[in-house]
């Protein structure tokens, strides 16, 4: 016989709300977004307007509610400041550019395309996602997720290839792609019709990968069963494709550097540091008064009528909303610029002079610690933001690494691994290059004690090929 039983579970669950969200996601935006994004919110919010800056500064949100906004004697100022400098103090916009971006480029040519505004949104989402090289690194289940919580929208995986695929199309070709391979056969496909050598070429790539990826020339000639000086020119087509199709835009002296501006500037002048948020290009905001005069006449000449009401609520929604946003733009100044203090006071020394071996290791929780922030706060800080400092324009991610500990006991950051990684594979025979094993037999042999598998990390992350693939002939 069976028997049923009922038991309450009692659970907490985290909810976040529309204004959290907002506000979340003005923390990610880099300045040169915010000033995209504050434009829009006046151009949707007709009680916003841009202000000038005056000389007082600091003033905190006043709480008013809609009845003051309609009294007939004179209505205090309800500009909200967010930040102290002046129109005069502010400084020429700074950025680092190797020209057009690949992501303005990609959205330029997005424009000739014949797209629902739902695909056009998605695959701009897309094109934001690819890396300096034009990778798309990240699988679209966690793109679909991430599209969810941002934009809005519910996207199944399907709908998120077919919308890549539009991606695919553009130039450079191969961008895009989420592997080598897939890059190399999105640009043999831009070519077609192929020669015969670019046919074979395409059968290599998309039948035998991984043996060419090894080198494996020998067993692939056999498998293939072709000439010799046949096989030689499908290796060449090959060869004159881009593994980093992204890396075509920007400055070639510098990795193709894409468009920057700085989040922080940080002067440094006679021992002296001066940090602040770069402000350039981002309006001042303040209630339309010009607009509330208006409103308040309207309703004053029927202010019991159902169209009195109807006005009354509207304006108060839209003083709502815009009280909330100032406020909101102000508490994103506040948090940066406060967990940017605390970055930049735990590695002082290093902003001396750039010298990176005087980077400390410092992780997320360290700054989160300090500020007394979550984690996925400062996360969301350091994410896509970058500094100008006198050595250089930096992005914050770099100055976080792990700490590794020596023979001596002393902590070192991850970033001294690294230079030694790279300094050993600069040095070594490129006939016989080092196995990630060999450079860590190296690295235990002057004191840092890591496994092989932090070797290969710390290799990828240099963007520096396996051993295999940097032998040449």
């Amino acid at each position: 016989m069976s028997s049923f039983s009922q038991k309450q579970i009692l659970g907490l669950q985290q909810k976040l709300s529309p204004q959290q969200i907002q506000m979340i996601k003005l923390l990610e935006l880099p300045s040169l977004l915010l000033e995209q994004r504050i434009k829009q919110e006046i151009e949707e919010n007709p009680v916003l307007e841009e202000g000038v800056k005056e000389e007082s500064a600091g003033e905190e949100p006043k709480e008013i509610s809609v009845e003051e906004y309609l009294k007939e004697d004179d209505t205090p100022n309800y500009k909200l400041r967010t930040n102290n400098h002046s129109r005069d103090d502010r400084q020429p916009m700074v950025y680092i550019s190797g020209g057009r971006s690949l992501q303005e480029f990609l959205e330029e040519q997005l424009g000739y395309k014949e797209l629902s505004p739902r695909d056009r949104a998605i695959a701009r989402y897309l094109i934001g996602s690819l890396d300096d090289d034009g990778y798309l690194r990240r699988d679209l289940l966690s793109v679909s997720d991430d599209i969810a919580f941002s934009v809005g929208l519910d996207l199944s995986v399907e709908e998120l290839e077919r919308v890549l695929s539009v991606v695919q199309e553009l130039e450079p070709s191969g961008v895009g792609a989420r592997n080598l391979q897939e890059c190399l056969l999105l640009q043999l496909r831009s070519q077609e019709p192929l020669s015969e050598s670019g046919k074979l070429a395409k059968l290599i790539l998309s039948s035998y990968f991984d043996d060419f990826a090894k080198k494996h020339y020998d067993r692939l000639l056999a498998r293939l069963d072709v000439e010799r000086e046949e096989f030689l020119e499908a290796i060449d087509e090959i060869r004159r494709l881009s593994p980093k199709p992204g890396n075509m835009y920007g400055d070639a002296s510098d990795d193709a550097a894409p468009y920057v501006v700085p989040d922080f500037i940080l002067d440094y002048h006679e021992g002296e540091f001066d940090l602040r948020l770069n402000s350039y290009n981002v309006p001042e905001l303040k209630i339309n008064r010009r607009y509330m005069d208006m409103i308040r006449s309207s309703i004053a000449s029927d202010a019991t009528g159902e169209q009195g009401r109807e006005a009354l609520q509207f304006v108060k929604s839209k003083i709502d909303s815009a009280k909330w946003f100032i406020s909101a733009i102000k508490q994103r100044h506040d948090t940066l610029l406060g967990t940017m203090t605390e970055i930049f006071d735990y590695q002082r020394d290093y902003f001396v002079d750039g010298d990176p071996r005087k980077l400390k290791p410092m992780i997320l929780k360290d700054i989160a610690d300090r500020t007394g922030l979550d984690v996925s706060t400062i996360s969301r800080v350091v994410n896509s933001k970058y500094i100008q400092t006198h050595f250089g324009i930096l992005p914050l991610k770099s100055l976080f690494s792990e700490a590794m500990q020596t023979d001596s006991g002393e902590e070192v950051s991850s970033h001294e691994i690294k230079q030694i990684l790279s300094d050993c594979i600069e040095e070594e025979d490129k006939r016989h290059p080092l196995t990630d094993e060999a450079l860590m037999n190296i690295l235990n042999d002057k004191g840092y004690h890591i496994a092989r598998r932090t070797v290969a990390k710390y290799r990828e992350m240099l963007k520096i090929p396996v051993a295999r693939l940097r032998r040449q002939i």
